[in-house]
């Protein structure tokens, strides 16, 4: 593992209509799409290393697994702010870790873990993380 200090960064989202099941809250597979959507807007915006860089660079980043807890439902009209920082990198990839918190409580609504692994995007496996990326990420 790669030891470094990590910084944690904000998003903002809204809870949506279609975000809402049959019990009149955020449906579970939402949280996954809030998250990826703030580190989305993260590694553009804190680490100037965009997706899209990335993928100009042949690279991706695949979820390999996820660790999430449901603590309080979100609802309709809510507002989110989506707190998410690297927890460590190896040579193959990072474990992100993320909070959803109910912006008008303060409340954690969820929290996790998502780890991921750099991919080749030519050959569809896995590759090393090179020192640019780990240098990018280090802030």
């Amino acid at each position: 593992m790669i030891e470094n200090q990590f910084s944690i960064f904000e998003s903002e989202l809204n809870v949506r209509p279609d975000d809402i099941d049959m019990f009149n809250h955020v449906h579970n597979s939402k949280y996954l799409d809030y998250v990826l959507a703030a580190r989305y807007e993260q590694m553009d915006k804190f680490y100037g290393m965009s997706w899209e860089k990335f993928e100009e660079l042949g690279y991706g980043w695949v979820v390999s697994k996820v660790s999430i807890s449901f603590k309080r439902p979100l609802k309709m009209g809510d507002q989110m702010i989506i707190r998410t920082g690297i927890l460590e990198m190896s040579e193959k990839g990072s474990n992100v870790q993320f909070e959803i918190i109910n912006k008008k409580t303060g409340k954690v609504c969820s929290d996790g873990v998502f780890e991921y692994v750099m991919i080749d995007l030519k050959t569809q496996r896995s590759c090393k993380v090179t020192p640019e990326m780990i240098a990018a990420y280090s802030i």
